[in-house]
């Protein structure tokens, strides 16, 4: 939602107390760890998700809703 100030700009809502015109301090970003480790496993419990086989209650239900 945007609105003309007293001066004629136009500008947009902001939250009360902050100030459109001033830029928002970004939170700072986490550096990467050096180690593979956590993305290794993330990778592998992906892969076994992928590679489980649906149950067959899952199937059947599944069949109801086609």
């Amino acid at each position: 939602m945007s609105f003309e100030d007293e001066t004629g700009r136009r500008r947009s809502k902001s939250e009360p107390g902050q100030e459109s015109d001033t830029p928002v301090p970004s939170k700072p970003r986490r550096k990467r760890s050096s180690s593979p480790e956590v993305g290794h496993a993330l990778r592998a419990a992906y892969q076994q998700a992928v590679n489980e086989d649906i149950p067959p209650e899952m199937l059947d239900l599944l069949g109801k809703l086609g």
